[in-house]
């Protein structure tokens, strides 16, 4: 059986936070998948292991093992975590290459043959394969440029299935053939799908008072407990309220209440308090620079709203300025606006850190809201993240 091993990048720095060290990119959501789900469905494979020292050890729900690089041995796929293939399947030929822009992103090692993880591009070897459509990923804000680029085809191949009937006193834009869902759908839902198809996975719920304007993605167990919610990504589990545009909730997170959130990704386990805003344009309407530990990262972007680690939380009226980093673990408290930066497990304005025992309570609470239980390896996982953070 050929194994599939995601590659992460080594030493992931300012331009991947606020999730370098504390889960791998290969679980990021680059459209509606995450980047191992894309190549899985790509090449028709399971991923085995993903290979990341800033990651290692992380444990949650189906993310196979993360371990530093080490050797593969075939038959074997190695695949960069900072691709993320379109949808389609992809052909690779035994020992062959896939190349994006001429950059090597996958490789097959044949049986018999073994190869270090790192070696992506096999030293000598031609660059030459078999080129691939996708996205490329040289930061945590380029997983806007993958929901802009990934997300229509992706809702349109699902939509493509049909879905269930939906209630009498649903209001349709657009033509109804673009809307799958096998959630349960209140009446007085508005969809728009003129630009775009609606997906509603099995055990959604979205609830009278919402318009959803495609192209759009509610993940598994999601509720959508009214407002306006376009071009996004709602992760599993995740509870929505208000405005959301452009967005990507990875999963697990909570915005229960009113506020706009835009072009921006929000983490797992991350708590968004009552009218929580982010800002995702500049008032000149330029470029957005984000800045990070004393680095300065050009993103090219004009929209770009904030990056939310995992488990941060954000106190009731929080006002996030265009291109802001919420740490993960960071609670996000009192003062208007927040700072642009706020550092891994930081409490509030005076940069007092949350303790590793604090942490893991506040998980301990958290995570079973979700049907989560904190197990002995989930919580090895969150403590070594803690101590990566603030080492």
């Amino acid at each position: 059986m050929t194994s599939l091993v995601l590659l992460e990048p080594p030493a992931p720095g300012a331009e991947w936070a606020p999730f370098a060290g504390v889960r791998p990119v290969a679980e990021l959501r680059a459209g509606a998948w995450r980047v191992r789900e894309r190549w899985e469905r790509a090449l028709g494979l399971t991923a085995t292991a993903i290979h990341g020292a800033h990651a290692a050890g992380f444990h949650e729900l189906d993310a196979p093992p993360v371990s530093a690089p080490t050797t593969v041995r075939g038959p074997a796929v190695i695949a960069s975590s900072t691709f993320a293939p379109a949808a389609g399947a992809v052909t690779l030929a035994p020992g062959g290459m896939l190349l994006h822009d001429g950059a090597v992103v996958a490789r097959h090692l044949p049986p018999g043959t073994e190869a270090p993880s790192l070696e992506l591009a096999p030293a000598g070897a031609p660059g030459t394969g078999t080129e691939v459509a996708g996205v490329s990923l040289r930061g945590a804000y380029m997983l806007l440029d993958a929901l802009e680029a990934l997300l229509p085809g992706d809702c349109e191949a699902a939509a493509a299935g049909g879905g269930d009937a939906l209630p009498d006193g649903t209001i349709v834009l657009g033509p109804r053939a673009r809307i799958a869902t096998r959630g349960t759908v209140e009446p007085g839902v508005v969809f728009d799908v003129r630009n775009g198809a609606v997906v509603i996975e099995p055990g959604a719920e979205v609830r009278s008072g919402t318009r959803l304007e495609g192209p759009c993605w509610i993940g598994a167990g999601a509720r959508i407990v009214g407002g306006f919610v376009r071009g996004s990504v709602i992760g599993p589990a995740c509870v929505v309220r208000g405005e959301v545009s452009a967005s990507i909730f990875v999963g697990y997170a909570n915005k229960a209440h009113d506020g706009f959130v835009g072009h921006s990704v929000v983490g797992h386990w991350a708590n968004l308090g009552a009218g929580t805003t982010t800002s995702n344009l500049k008032n000149t309407y330029g470029p957005v620079r984000l800045h990070v530990a004393g680095e300065r990262i050009e993103t090219g972007r004009t929209f770009l709203g904030s990056l939310i680690g995992d488990h941060a939380k954000t106190a009731i009226g929080t006002m996030l300025s265009t291109g802001s980093v919420v740490g993960a673990g960071a609670n996000v408290l009192g003062g208007s606006p927040a700072p642009r930066y706020l550092p891994p497990f930081t409490w509030g304005p005076a940069g007092e850190r949350v303790t590793e025992e604090g942490f893991l309570r506040i998980a301990g609470r958290v995570m079973p809201r979700r049907g989560v239980e904190l197990t002995a390896a989930r919580s090895a996982s969150l403590a070594a993240i803690w101590r990566r953070a603030t080492g």
